[in-house]
């Protein structure tokens, strides 16, 4: 059965309602456009993220459902308490945003091909390079063993993607991003969509009316430059 889209005028705030959201696939919402700063930020804003595959056309979505982690909801529980103190761990943000990117894009057992084309790592790598994408990384000495990436829209982190090369290290990468997000506002993180691996650390499923509040609430929240610097991270225990 045939699908059709709206196709994204020129002007890059414009996004169709989200009432018109498909139900099948699950919020698929337009076609087209660009991933030019403007338009990514704008389509943030709205609820709406683009999500597409090799040798396709930009696709945007606006799930039914948001998979959104609650402030102080990611914690460690005691073995991985434990787990962590026998490691020679250490944490920083944005000190390697590229490689972040290109090892969340790197292929995995589980899927065929990626959706983080070449396409979407240059854009979000010039989101970055405008402070606006954020990466938090997971280090053994000097090599990069998990981290994830996404974007600060004022007070909530929507998260794209994660990775990691050693057991735990992406659970540990989003501990450390709610850690330091908690440092300036409440800590709420946006994932996108619920899968079994979010599920098992406890992410809350969200009716879109639900997170389109919650996106209001924060998306206009003063972002402190220095807390996104290229730097250090403390962990909490």
């Amino acid at each position: 059965m045939p699908i059709y889209l709206p196709e994204l005028r020129e002007e890059p705030r414009w996004f169709p309602p989200l009432s018109e959201a498909l139900t099948d696939p699950d919020g698929l919402l337009a076609m087209g456009g660009d991933l030019s700063p403007q338009r990514l930020v704008a389509a943030y804003q709205s609820a709406i993220f683009p999500w597409f595959g090799e040798d396709e056309p930009i696709l945007w979505w606006s799930p039914a459902t948001r998979a959104v982690f609650a402030p102080h909801q990611l914690q460690l529980n005691r073995s991985l308490k434990k787990y962590l103190k026998k490691q020679q761990y250490h944490f920083s943000c944005n000190k390697a945003f590229a490689d972040v990117v290109r090892l969340c894009a790197a292929p995995r057992a589980s899927q065929q091909g990626t959706w983080i084309v070449p396409q979407m790592q240059a854009a979000y790598l010039t989101l970055h390079q405008a402070g606006i994408a954020q990466s938090i990384e997971v280090w053994r000495d000097s090599e990069l063993v998990g981290g994830l990436y996404g974007l600060t829209i004022g007070g909530l982190f929507c998260g794209e993607s994660m990775f990691n090369l050693e057991a735990n290290t992406a659970k540990l990468a989003l501990v450390v991003l709610q850690q330091q997000l908690q440092r300036y506002s409440a800590g709420w993180i946006d994932c996108q969509m619920p899968n079994p691996f979010l599920l098992q650390l406890g992410v809350q499923p969200l009716p879109r009316a639900d997170y389109l509040q919650l996106l209001n609430q924060l998306k206009y929240q003063q972002v402190p430059t220095q807390f996104w610097l290229a730097q250090a991270l403390e962990f909490e225990l």
